[in-house]
């Protein structure tokens, strides 16, 4: 019994008495560390959705929640750390509500959700589609007296463009960022990008757009160059 004492009770005594001086420290502020409760908003994360299926919705998919925790723990807490959790397994083209609890907020440790608004999300689900659409060149400036514009051409002519089949078959073109051609006498080629206005539908492979403009006398008896 005493070498069992000796080996196991004894030795390093020193680091033992000051590892169990330093939890009873940890122990002592967490227990005096007041619990207080935080606001904070967090975009929501959608997991598992079904492939082809894309969201149809154009709400902003945030989510204000108050977080309860020791006071320090919260102060040091960032918005990387929370994440707000929907599952989309199972989902179909249309409509469909989802439930947001606290249980699908995940946090630190020690931290706890106490409320979370919205508590529902209502979100409509549409087919992803592609299509190839016009590029439409916007040309602007002022010209030389007597000349005017001729010719607007863009290279490439057109674009694909993807996103929820509903949107992307109401997409006539796609419209270049405006060109400034003040002062063009005969032909110059700009550089620029073209968009879609619809913020759920995006071109698929972006690239510059070069748009050819040229210019010419304009016959004042005819109109015409």
């Amino acid at each position: 019994m005493r070498d069992f004492f000796r080996k196991y009770v004894l030795k390093n005594l020193g680091l033992k008495i000051t590892s169990l001086f330093i939890a009873i420290l940890l122990w002592w502020g967490l227990a005096h560390d007041p619990t207080v409760e935080i606001p904070m908003t967090v975009p929501v994360e959608f997991h598992d959705a079904p492939t082809n299926l894309v969201i149809s919705s154009e709400n902003q998919f945030q989510v204000q929640i108050t977080l309860q925790g020791p006071e320090r723990t919260l102060r040091a807490i960032n918005a990387s750390q929370v994440h707000a959790v929907i599952d989309l397994q199972g989902a179909a083209p249309g409509e469909r509500t989802f439930d947001l609890t606290a249980r699908q907020i995940h946090v630190p440790r020690d931290v706890e959700v106490v409320q979370v608004v919205p508590s529902q999300f209502h979100i409509s689900f549409d087919r992803s589609a592609f299509r190839s659409v016009d590029v439409r060149p916007r040309v602007i400036g002022s010209f030389a007296a007597g000349y005017g514009i001729t010719d607007v051409s863009a290279n490439p002519p057109r674009i694909t463009i993807e996103g929820p089949a509903s949107r992307v078959n109401a997409i006539e073109a796609a419209i270049t960022d405006p060109v400034d051609a003040t002062g063009v006498v005969g032909q110059a080629t700009f550089m620029t990008t073209a968009y879609v206005a619809d913020p759920l539908v995006r071109v698929q492979h972006p690239q510059p757009i070069h748009v050819t403009v040229t210019t010419a006398r304009i016959s004042k008896a005819s109109g015409q160059p």
